[in-house]
């Protein structure tokens, strides 16, 4: 699953609020981040990726990756040419990772960080 766009950070308590619905009871959103249309949500038990769909986006996929399942996953900082930051990330049982572009505006080690706080639990 590939979703292409530039990514900035959303205040978490304000994910928290507009995703409840899709947490569980307890569960918490540490870090969040807009594409153009889709978004990406860090919380305490999974991530989700919400992958807004159609020309209209009211049709909305929710895929939930716990992070057991992340086997591994790579980030490739911005360079002189290319401003964009990627990461990509392995799920067990799929041999294409989801990809994920983020501006300059994002720190990609911030957000490696946050992933690898998850992941080695």
């Amino acid at each position: 699953m590939a979703l292409f766009g530039n990514a900035h950070t959303v205040d978490p308590a304000s994910a928290q609020q507009e995703y409840a619905r899709l947490l569980g009871p307890g569960e918490r959103v540490h870090a969040a981040f807009l594409l153009i249309r889709d978004t990406i949500l860090f919380t305490d038990r999974r991530l989700i990726l919400v992958d807004k769909q159609g020309i209209t986006g009211k049709k909305v996929e929710y895929h939930s990756i716990p992070y057991r399942s992340i086997t591994h996953f790579a980030v490739e900082t911005a360079g002189t040419f290319d401003l964009d930051a990627e990461l990509k990330i392995w799920i067990s049982g799929s041999p294409t990772p989801v990809q994920k572009t983020f501006t300059k505006g994002v720190d990609i080690y911030e957000v490696q960080a946050i992933l690898t706080q998850f992941v080695a639990r």
